[in-house]
């Protein structure tokens, strides 16, 4: 592994390299350290910026491998596989010098963090699975497309939902990164609870989001395909699962899944106005109504 010069936690852009490949990452804010992975796999790292989070917490932003400023792999858009993020990952925490980091990932991040944390928790000091789930797949699917279907039945009458649903249809012909940020640009209206009664806020957001393809597949070009449900009963790691109750791809059912397979896991649903505090101590980062807009905990 080699190393830039820089103080590892400065608050930076930084480079590490890791078997050969340059990992990319950011460092904002101050206090205890907790990585933070992004979602896609392939949207690239801004979107997950958290400054109200960023006034309590030291957070490292890596841009994930084959996204952003980061290298790819030679089999690239192939082989990102959890195992392989999770190599990454783990090189990252050893970098930064720190004795335990926690771990936050959203989306496919979730996926991520929830495989290192069963399979590497020596130095995770807690996780955050935000938006996460127990598999992908078949089930994993039609239940997005009920979903769908429910934000279509919602939005029926505004004129860009067309637009939004061809956007969900296109995702198995994706093929390039132009096509990959065209489509999460479209989609985003879909993880918003009120997107369109909020657009000026949000807009910008939308407008800004990078992202790069990502197959899904891995390196023998097979699909890489999840299941966590017979190991998560063994996690040891303090955990906290948050969802939004209108998300699309890893909404509340999951998210209860993931905290039925081991009822240690405290849940946060981010329409309640209250915090869950796991009787591991992993609960209470994050809370409901303007509290959890806002990073507070509540009492």
């Amino acid at each position: 592994m080699t190393t830039s010069a820089t103080e590892p936690l400065a608050a930076a852009t930084h480079t590490v390299e890791i078997d050969g490949v340059v990992q990319r990452y950011h460092v904002h804010g101050t206090g205890p350290v907790c990585v933070a992975h992004s979602g896609g796999p392939g949207i690239v790292w801004e979107y997950l910026r958290m400054p109200a989070l960023e006034r309590h917490l030291t957070i490292v932003y890596p841009e994930p491998i084959g996204t952003g400023a980061s290298g790819h792999l030679p089999s690239h858009p192939h082989g990102y596989t959890r195992p392989r993020y999770s190599r990454f990952l783990g090189a990252l925490v050893e970098h930064l010098g720190v004795p335990e980091v926690f771990l936050l990932g959203h989306s496919h991040g979730g996926f991520v963090a929830q495989y290192h944390a069963l399979h590497h928790p020596e130095r995770i000091a807690g996780v955050i699975l935000y938006e996460s789930a127990p598999l992908t797949g078949p089930e994993h699917g039609a239940e997005a497309m009920r979903l769908v279907q429910s934000f279509a039945s919602l939005h029926a009458a505004h004129p860009e939902l067309p637009e939004v649903l061809a956007a969900f249809q296109a995702i198995p012909t994706i093929s390039d990164d132009a096509q990959m940020a065209a489509a999460a640009g479209a989609l985003l209206p879909a993880y918003f609870a009120d997107y369109w009664g909020r657009e000026e806020e949000f807009a910008p957001m939308r407008a800004s989001v990078r992202a790069a393809h990502i197959s899904g597949l891995d390196e023998n070009l097979s699909p890489h395909v999840i299941d966590d449900r017979g190991d998560l009963g063994s996690l040891i790691v303090p955990t906290l699962v948050v969802v939004g109750r209108h998300d699309v791809v890893c909404g509340v059912r999951w998210a209860e899944e993931l905290h039925l397979s081991d009822p240690r896991i405290g849940a946060a649903d981010p329409g309640e106005q209250r915090a869950l505090r796991s009787p591991r101590g992993a609960g209470g980062l994050l809370a409901g109504g303007d509290a959890f807009r806002d990073g507070r905990e509540l009492p």
